[in-house]
Formats: C-alpha cells, sequence, structure tokens
C-alpha cells in the first residue's frame, strides 16, 4: 500500500506543477481568443460599411441619371404643350411635367440622405479602423508575453508531462480513476495532500486518523474535505523523485 500512496503522492506533486505553469500562463490564451474574437467583429463591420458605401455609389449614380432623364423629359413637355390643341392634352402633359418633377423632387431629397449616411459611415470606418488596428497591436504583445511564458516553461512541462504518464502508469486504473474523480471535483486540484503536524489544508486531523495516516497502510480520506491524506514523507519522496 505504501507504494501506492507514493505513487498517488508523486501523481499530485507533478500535477500540482503543471497546474502551477498553467497559472503563471494566466488568462493570456483567453485573453488571446477574445482579441481574435474581436478583430473577427471589427472587420466584419468594416466590410460591412464598406459593402454600404458602394451600394450607396451606385444609388447615387442612378439618382443622378434619373434626375437627368426627369429633367429632359420635362423639358420634352413643356415643349409639347407649346404645340398642343386642346385642354385635355395640356392637362395630361401638365400632369406628366408634375411627375417628372416630384421625382427629381425625391431623388435630389435621397441624394442628401446619402451624403449624411456617407459621412456618418465613414467616421464609423475611420474609427473601426483605428480601434482594429489598436486591438491587433494588443493581440501582438499578447502573444508575445505567451510565446515567452511558453518558451521559459515549454521544457519543464514536456518533462513532468512525461513522467506523469510514468506515475500513471504505476497506478492500478481503479485508484487512478478514483484520483482522477477527485482532482476534476476539486478547483485547486489537490486530491491528495499531505498531513503536516497533525493537520490538513490548516485543520486539525482526530487522533485516531492522524495515527491511521502515519501507518501508512491504507488510503485515508479526510472527512472535511473529501481528499486523500497521507504522509508528508510521501511528498518530500515526490518531490526529490522529480529533482532528479
Amino acid at each position: 500500500m505504501e507504494e501506492v500512496l507514493q505513487n498517488l503522492a508523486n501523481l499530485q506533486y507533478i500535477d500540482s506543477r503543471i497546474d502551477e505553469i498553467t497559472r503563471l500562463r494566466g488568462d493570456l490564451p483567453e485573453e488571446i481568443l477574445d482579441i481574435e474574437t474581436d478583430i473577427s467583429r471589427l472587420e466584419a463591420k468594416i466590410n460591412k460599411i464598406k459593402e454600404d458605401q458602394k451600394n450607396l455609389k451606385k444609388e447615387e449614380d442612378e439618382l443622378k441619371l434619373e434626375i437627368e432623364e426627369a429633367n429632359g423629359l420635362v423639358d420634352k413637355y413643356e415643349k409639347q404643350q407649346m404645340a398642343v390643341r386642346n385642354n385635355r392634352e395640356y392637362d395630361a402633359l401638365t400632369k406628366e411635367i408634375e411627375s417628372q418633377k416630384q421625382k427629381v423632387e425625391n431623388a435630389k431629397s435621397r441624394l442628401e440622405e446619402i451624403v449624411i449616411l456617407n459621412q456618418e459611415n465613414e467616421k464609423i470606418l475611420e474609427d473601426s479602423i483605428k480601434e482594429k488596428e489598436e486591438i491587433e497591436n494588443t493581440l501582438v504583445d499578447k502573444r508575445a508575453d505567451l510565446k515567452e511564458v511558453i518558451k521559459r516553461t515549454e521544457e519543464e512541462e514536456n518533462v513532468l508531462r512525461k513522467k506523469r504518464n510514468k506515475a500513471a502508469e504505476e497506478l492500478s486504473e481503479r485508484y487512478l480513476k478514483s484520483y482522477q474523480r477527485l482532482r476534476n471535483g476539486l478547483t485547486n486540484g489537490m486530491a491528495v495532500v499531505p498531513m503536516e503536524r497533525g493537520s490538513c489544508l490548516g485543520m486539525m486531523l482526530p487522533p485516531q486518523t492522524q495515527m491511521e495516516v502515519r501507518r501508512k497502510n491504507k488510503i485515508i480520506i479526510d472527512e472535511n474535505s473529501g481528499r486523500i491524506v497521507v504522509d508528508k514523507s510521501f511528498f518530500d519522496e515526490a518531490k526529490k523523485a522529480m529533482t532528479k
């Protein structure tokens, strides 16, 4: 049983150090992902504005052509009015002239709206491009920070993961599953903890439990925390083994 307890301590010691490395990297990976999402959102926004500008330019050209055609028809109908022979023809031409003039007014009104929309879009586009550039600069810095942290810890982590695989292989599937289940259910990942001066996680253990832990002949579960408690000597040995 001492071998099982030592293997559990070894596995916990390694996992705790890997957790420290992960914490050292901090929230950088998530921050980078959030920044990349923001950049994608801004790119979509910028593309949408550019598409709107393109459509507005097309509409502007069509409206100008519509105004030109309508003014031409007004001139044509006004000339025709000079040659009509009865009121009915004159009134019909008058309606056509009014209709074309209304088209001109509507088109001019829309052109004025397009000018305002283009000004607004240009300001939004300018701000969005500036914001995107600033965020991209932040992304470069964050990626550099993460790269530096990974560079400092990658070699140690690779060694630790190899040792972890070996430590896991030395545990029976039953104990490994129990350990992993405990670890996954804890916020700090400490499934196995050392008993130091009769205490576990700062809480004094009952004398009977202390004696059982010191005997090193069975797995002891702390009633308060639900963790496996082992004698501190197992963690001392784990530390020695990991520093070799």
